[in-house]
């Protein structure tokens, strides 16, 4: 089997189980949205989430792609690695979450939430869960094993669901606060059942080994603060920028309207959890740039078709969430362009990863926080949380750029830059046909305007797919 068609099948099976996961979440968005009425109450809800991930990433300090590194380098026992890392997140772990707990009235105070100090507590303990879990989930990863990955994953959302739905729906407790007991209970019961599958055999913790590692991740921690900070600040700081009476409305608003366009992140993450084992794998392979060029080439095509997909059908995917909320709709294409530059700077990112130079990592991150910063301080305050979606735009498109321009003189790898423009120039075309078209669509009388209105997105959509059959996936479906 092709390195090219193992990628393939294991970004299936990722994606199969994110994209299931990701829709069964799909599932709390309506729950809250129709449910928590007061979008407010939403905004709570989107802001701690933003905090979480980003201790979410403190709190594994790059160790995750440190494993990968050093599991699959020449004098380096995996197991050992595996056990080091494990142990260590572990441990800052479990300090970070006592911690929490003991200062959670202090911590609460300091976030505006001085009525909510649980809130802050049971945030804790799960991002420490979480925190830990990302280690064994990462050796499923090493060893191959997505199936037992996907299935742990549905669970915790099976879990969460089943929660939400209990306390929210049959019990009628109707409060944000059950929106953190249902999230803390599913992932205690994830790990807990995770654990006896990635008990490693043989292996020792290696206070040298530790060493190493942490030397090649630090720099990835400040990467990945920044980086995730790129993804999240707009929703941490908002509340503190935005010169309005109803901040927190307006930030559910917000994060509502950001998980229509979960489908790109969802491809975007599976890719992810196939590509990266798959890359340090294949590094020591003389053939590996045009693999690593190929695959970022597959990924665009898909990642622009899924664009196109979600705007010519907007319309349906905007029930996902409460009418309450569609406001904020107009912002979806720009966040979808977001997650595409997202995930190609990711693609791009291998670079500096493989030649052991994360310290560039570090200074795109930091470059791009400098500007989201920037751009969300003179905007929200003036435009809401169109500035918000849009720093990140503006942020993920440099990095973008000068991590493949720096990245050319370090590790030449031939991108198809001719059909990734192709492509990006008839995705352009699409939406200029589909936007002008529908301006004139929408004069028609109902129910003739609903009808052309779907035609004209689902015959652009396959002229897409026509196209790339044409071009490029018929050749490929040859050559697997």
């Amino acid at each position: 089997m092709s390195n090219l068609k193992i990628l393939a099948k294991e970004t299936a099976i990722y994606g199969i189980s994110s994209i299931v996961g990701k829709f069964m979440n799909y599932l709390l968005v309506p729950l809250y949205t129709y449910i928590l009425q007061n979008t407010a109450d939403y905004g709570i809800v989107t802001n701690l989430y933003a905090w979480t991930a980003l201790l979410l990433v403190i709190l594994t300090y790059g160790t995750e792609t440190g494993f990968f590194r050093f599991a699959n380098k020449e004098g380096y026992d995996a197991p050992t690695v595996y056990k080091t890392i494990g142990l260590t997140v572990l441990a800052t772990s479990t300090l970070f979450a006592v911690l929490c707990v003991v200062f959670q009235q202090p911590i609460a105070n300091g976030l505006g939430y001085a009525d909510h100090a649980n809130f802050i507590a049971m945030m804790a303990v799960t991002v420490a869960m979480d925190a830990f879990a990302c280690i064994p989930f990462a050796y499923l990863r090493y060893q191959k094993r997505p199936i037992v990955f996907a299935c742990l994953k549905l669970l915790f959302v099976a879990l969460n669901i089943g929660f939400n739905i209990l306390f929210l729906l049959i019990l009628k407790k109707q409060d944000v606060t059950y929106v953190f007991v249902s999230n803390i209970l599913a992932t205690a019961i994830q790990t807990l059942i995770l654990i006896p599958f990635t008990l490693p055999k043989g292996g020792q913790f290696s206070w040298a080994t530790l060493k190493e590692v942490l030397r090649y991740s630090l720099p990835l921690l400040i990467l990945g603060v920044a980086g995730i900070m790129n993804q999240t600040l707009d929703r941490i700081i908002f509340p503190y920028l935005y010169t309005g009476t109803d901040a927190q409305a307006q930030l559910g608003i917000y994060g509502a309207c950001f998980k229509v366009a979960m489908v790109m992140m969802m491809f975007t993450q599976a890719f992810r959890y196939a590509y990266e084992p798959f890359v340090f794998a294949k590094h020591k392979d003389r053939n590996s740039v045009e693999a690593y060029a190929e695959a970022m080439k597959y990924y665009i095509i898909f990642s622009l078709m899924i664009l196109l997909g979600v705007i010519f059908y907007l319309d349906i995917f905007k029930y996902i969430i409460g009418s309450a909320y569609w406001e904020g709709l107009k912002i979806v294409p720009v966040v979808l362009w977001t997650y595409v530059f997202q995930g190609i700077y990711f693609n791009l990112s291998f670079w500096y990863k493989l030649t052991d130079e994360t310290k560039w990592g570090a200074y795109f991150s930091l470059i791009g926080l400098v500007i989201t910063l920037v751009l969300q301080l003179i905007g929200v305050p003036l435009i809401g949380y169109w500035a918000s979606c849009g720093s990140s735009l503006v942020c993920f498109f440099v990095i973008m750029l000068l991590s493949y321009f720096m990245g050319r003189k370090r590790l030449n790898i031939p991108y198809d830059l001719k059909s990734i423009g192709a492509y990006t120039v008839l995705t352009l075309g699409l939406l200029a046909l589909y936007y002008g078209g529908d301006y004139y669509v929408q004069m028609l009388p109902q129910p003739w305007n609903t009808v052309v209105h779907y035609s004209l997105g689902t015959i652009l959509l396959l002229i897409y797919i026509a196209l790339f059959y044409r071009f490029d996936l018929r050749a490929l479906l040859r050559k697997q």
